[in-house]
């Protein structure tokens, strides 16, 4: 579609979006293949569906037309849905990178804290991001069987709300749980000075203060998870084309891996872009990390994620949602 729309890009567009070019729609077309209505976004995509008129000449070249040349309007309009899904694509990246730095650096502020569970157990700090996955297990019952069917009398959308709106939900709990993260961590190093333990060894002189203080920006990510990633897998699925519909859940794990990715370079940004104005080369420089300046770090993250929130909403208050197929009119012979 899209080098059709390039070749094609000196044609003017027609008067009536019915001149662009489909095959005729009857029962046996509609049984193999997908119809979608025209729509007014992407209009320089529609040049794809714009027949030449050499193509007059020759109609029996009409039959199979390349389809490096001329789109079925179907074609065109599932290409218009595959761009606008983009923008929804790259705003749920930077949640991937706050629960990357997040699985990261929790665990380093755990091996410092107080890991204990009575008087003979301990919580290795490496198994904390099995912290979230317990909650949902208790939250997506309560979600799915109290919540849904509530939000579902006052909207009238069989799943409680739009698969736009659980997204942005998460997006805004992802922000708050940066915050929650910002501020444990400052209790634990107002915890550490006043016990002057700033260069005690982790994991042989813990810190008196419970590791379970983490769970609280764990508890909040993990509801997050539950409306974003399920959220955007039920919108990828029903938005994409249906010779995608398959492979759509790649979208999300493709999201979550740019995210991870990104969260490396971001360190490293964060590091050379406050070398000069800390002691340590950096806020998250050296191995100690209670001179360290997560805290902070973790506020960026938290403004960041607030500032991708913002350019969510207004890209998802463009979007429009997949037309749905026109009927197809059956006409009885007898």
């Amino acid at each position: 579609v899209y080098i059709a729309a390039i070749r094609n890009r000196k044609l003017p567009h027609p008067a009536d979006s019915e001149e662009l070019y489909e095959i005729e729609q009857d029962k046996e077309a509609a049984m193999e293949l997908e119809f979608l209505p025209h729509r007014d976004i992407f209009r320089f995509l529609d040049k794809a569906a714009i027949e030449r008129k050499s193509d007059d000449a020759q109609p029996e070249k009409q039959q199979n037309p390349s389809p490096w040349k001329l789109c079925r309007v179907t074609q065109v309009e599932n290409a218009k849905i595959i761009l606008s899904m983009i923008p929804i694509f790259c705003c749920t990246v930077i949640m991937t990178l706050c629960l990357a730095q997040l699985q990261t650096f929790s665990v380093q502020q755990g091996f410092t804290m107080d890991t204990r569970i009575g008087k003979h157990f301990h919580i290795p700090p490496a198994s904390l991001p099995i912290i979230p996955v317990g909650f949902l297990i208790i939250i997506i019952p309560f979600y799915d069987r109290i919540c849904v069917p509530l939000l579902r009398k006052f909207t009238g959308i069989p799943t409680g709300v739009t698969h736009l709106q659980r997204i942005g939900v998460g997006l805004v709990l992802s922000c708050i749980s940066m915050a929650i993260a910002a501020i444990v961590e400052v209790k634990r190093k107002n915890v550490a000075r006043d016990n002057n333990m700033l260069d005690a060894i982790p994991g042989e002189q813990p810190l008196p203060l419970s590791i379970f203080w983490l769970s609280f920006q764990y508890f909040v990510f993990g509801i997050a998870d539950m409306f974003t990633y399920v959220g955007l897998l039920e919108f990828f699925y029903s938005q994409a084309p249906k010779g995608l519909k398959s492979t759509s859940t790649c979208f999300l794990w493709s999201s979550m891996a740019i995210g991870y990715f990104l969260s490396s370079i971001m360190v490293q940004i964060v590091n050379r872009a406050t070398k000069n104005h800390t002691a340590s080369g950096g806020w998250l420089a050296g191995n100690n990390i209670n001179r360290n300046h997560l805290n902070l770090f973790y506020l960026l993250l938290s403004l960041l994620s607030l500032i991708n929130f913002c350019g969510y909403l207004v890209v998802s208050k463009r979007y429009k949602y997949r037309p749905q197929a026109p009927a197809v009119k059956v006409v009885d012979s007898q």
